[in-house]
């Protein structure tokens, strides 16, 4: 269909397995969550409809589309809507992912060495998390803590230390099972309250680990749902679960590395590169992440069909509750400092009186989020060069009304059918000579 019709698609989401397993057993997995899965993930959620629904919307020609042509010859291709959805769809996760990681390199991270923390925590608490999701929140904030008080001890700052600090917040583990931790980006240092930059290159995980630990006992405790006896208990584990890894480094000068660090830890929960599933089966195979040394082969994990569509039912995170924050130095009060004495000091100190607009953020946020602009970024292509004759190529309308799209489909599908090819030539016997 596509080299018959010229049509630009990067992806066909009913080909993919996660689109299959949803569309095939979703319903099932809902009939059986009473009896199957609440006691496991909870009690059911009615956002799944809606987060489902779009999800297999999602891509299809049928939703609409809209209209590409070139400016200099024919050449023209359809690109379907997309459904925007967080937490489920791997190519609209894909496209808020390189936003994100745009929005940081353009106007939130100084120039700047930073550092990706990673916070986890044992199973046993991971269950608090599920049943109360408001708790991620104040997890992040415990993460972000964790980083200031151990940072401004280095920098020996008290008070008025800041450093810039972006949480993001994951569900998921290794396995698309329900693991509740926290990636930061952190700068490798911070600022104090007159605006010096003081460098912090090193900062101890262990003790880390054991801030962060006291900290996620003591909400807990707050919240009631953890008694004084089994924290003791946990304290006095030999291993305690937690763990604070701070060793992986980036820079924003390394542009794409530094975007593509951003990406991976705000992903998908589910990678479509690593999941196998065939319509009618009872198992899928998810092979799990190989190890820090390139030569170590992955491990495939078989795992029961209807289970792993409850596992990632778990992952659609809650409207309106933010997976992103943004604090000290990146949070939106102090970003907004600058931005105003920068513009303060840029008209006192700029004599000419005809320059050039700069754009606003609304209008840089619009940028970022052009579908042009995030498909160069998800996969590196130039989608508005013509494949034809090489002149730039733009939208000429979105197509909507139902039965234009049902005409628009059929006109398609007929030219994609295959052409009858021609009976098979049968040899004619030679004459033999008189």
């Amino acid at each position: 269909m596509e080299s018959a019709c010229r049509v630009y698609r990067p992806r066909d989401p009913r080909k993919t397995p996660l689109w299959a397993l949803l569309d095939t057993l979703y319903e099932r997995v809902k009939g059986k969550w009473e009896e199957r899965f609440e006691r496991k993930y909870g009690f059911w959620r009615g956002l799944a409809d809606e987060a489902v629904a779009r999800y297999l919307d999602c891509g299809d020609w049928n939703s609409g589309f809209a209209r590409v042509r070139c400016r200099k010859c024919p050449e023209e291709f359809l690109v379907a809507f997309s459904c925007r959805g967080r937490g489920l769809c791997p190519s609209c996760g894909a496209k808020r992912a390189a936003e994100l990681g745009a929005f940081l390199v353009e106007e939130v991270v100084e120039d700047v060495g930073h550092a990706q923390w990673v916070f986890t925590m044992p199973k046993m608490l991971r269950v608090y998390f599920l049943h109360h999701r408001e708790l991620l929140g104040e997890l992040s904030r415990a993460a972000y803590e964790t980083v200031k008080e151990l940072m401004s001890a280095a920098a020996g700052e008290a008070e008025g230390f800041r450093p810039g600090v972006v949480s993001m917040v994951q569900t998921f583990g290794d396995r698309a099972n329900y693991h509740p931790h926290v990636h930061a980006l952190a700068t490798r240092g911070g600022w104090t309250a007159s605006g010096e930059w003081i460098p912090v290159p090193y900062v101890d995980e262990r003790a880390a680990e054991e801030l962060f630990r006291h900290k996620v006992l003591a909400l807990l405790r707050r919240r009631g749902l953890l008694s004084e006896e089994r924290i003791e208990l946990l304290l006095s584990w030999r291993r305690s679960g937690f763990s604070v890894h701070n060793r992986v480094w980036a820079h924003p000068a390394q542009g794409r590395e530094f975007e593509g660090l951003v990406r991976y830890m705000s992903r998908c929960p589910v990678s479509l590169k690593r999941l196998r599933f065939a319509p009618g089966s009872k198992e899928v195979v998810y092979t799990r992440k190989g190890g820090q040394d390139t030569s170590e082969p992955a491990e495939d994990e078989t795992i029961d069909a209807e289970e792993f569509v409850a596992r990632v039912l778990v992952q659609i995170p809650d409207p309106r509750r933010h997976l992103v924050r943004y604090y000290a130095a990146y949070s939106n009060r102090a970003r907004g400092q600058r931005r105003k004495a920068a513009e303060k000091l840029g008209a006192h100190g700029s004599s000419e009186t005809s320059q050039e607009p700069v754009p606003t953020p609304p209008q840089r946020a619009a940028l970022r989020r052009r579908w042009a602009n995030l498909i160069r970024r998800v996969y590196e292509v130039e989608p508005l060069v013509c494949r034809r004759c090489g002149a730039e190529m733009r939208v000429i309308g979105f197509i909507t009304d139902p039965r234009v799209v049902k005409r628009i489909v059929d006109h398609l599908r007929k030219r994609d059918r295959p052409v009858r090819p021609p009976p098979p030539r049968v040899p004619q016997p030679v004459a033999s000579p008189a």
